[in-house]
């Protein structure tokens, strides 16, 4: 055990840029390298900052890294037409991040987006991943919601009318009700989280790589069954820490992993689709003692 000043210093957060490519990456980054790893990967409409009370809690027994997706957070990233704004080429990114980093061997938490790309990871090197945290990160088509529907109209005909009905969808409006609806207790959502993801997609150019990436959600719908057949055959130790309002993710999604993952540990809270912001203090204990017994 660490006494509290080796503690302390394990569960100091430091900010660093990783170059990939033609990316450079943000990420956050707090404890001993040495120790096992935890990745985590974040969705829409989020970065790094929505892990920000969690990564000090878990630094003093893991080695905790959360980067910044492609056009999300810090990272800088090329511009549209410069750089393939698809989930394969985002899990390509991520995965050689995870090689330059010696990521040898790590468990994952993901959320939303954050979600297919990871199944991608583990789909590649299934070997690497120890042991998965959901946070209303899907993997079934029950799980996706009637929101899904004018997205699903795009996906079938992503001609410019379809692409014109969802141009509210990446605005800062649009972003705050994401992290408002399903809560019921509003006053436990800090504005930080929607004020800054808010600014982020008001940068010149993100709205159009939000859209493009919308559309190739299809994709990772596409790759559902590839990913339940990796959970079925690799079984890794399974986490689902769900929101049950969110508008997007439904707990029928979070349910179906008992299909492939009998021992999946299934656990529903009163709050919406980012239930760390609300629900912390009791996701985060979940959490510890999930990696305490499965790492």
């Amino acid at each position: 055990m660490l006494n509290d000043t080796a503690s302390a210093v394990a569960s100091q957060v430091h900010y660093r840029y990783e170059q990939v490519d033609n990316v450079r990456i943000f990420y956050r980054e707090a404890g001993n390298p040495e120790a096992p790893a935890l990745l985590l990967l974040h969705g829409f409409a989020a970065s790094s900052f929505m892990f920000r009370d969690l990564i000090p809690e878990l630094a003093g027994r893991y080695h905790v890294i959360a980067p910044d997706l492609p056009a999300f957070g810090f990272t800088e990233a090329p511009a549209r037409g410069e750089y393939a704004y698809t989930f394969s080429q985002l899990a390509k990114t991520i995965g050689q991040f995870t090689e330059q980093l010696k990521l040898n061997s790590y468990a994952l938490m993901v959320h939303d987006y954050g979600a297919p790309v990871g199944w991608r990871l583990a789909v590649a090197h299934p070997e690497r991943v120890t042991a998965i945290i959901s946070q209303n990160g899907n993997a079934y088509e029950e799980g996706l919601g009637e929101s899904w529907a004018p997205i699903q109209r795009y996906w079938h005909d992503p001609g410019q009318q379809n692409r014109n009905a969802l141009q509210d969808f990446p605005t800062p409006a649009s972003i705050k009700w994401q992290y408002l609806e399903g809560v019921t207790d509003k006053s436990l959502i800090s504005p930080d989280g929607y004020t800054l993801e808010g600014l982020q997609i008001s940068r010149p150019g993100n709205a159009d790589i939000q859209l493009d990436l919308v559309l190739d959600y299809a994709s990772n719908v596409a790759m559902y069954p590839d990913f339940q057949q990796y959970f079925r055959d690799y079984q890794p130790p399974l986490l689902a820490v769900w929101g049950q309002n969110d508008p997007f993710f439904l707990p029928a999604g979070a349910e179906a992993w008992k299909r492939d993952l009998p021992n999946a540990e299934i656990r529903f809270y009163d709050t919406g689709h980012f239930a760390l912001e609300t629900h912390g203090k009791e996701i985060i204990p979940a959490i510890r003692d999930f990696l305490e017994e499965n790492m």
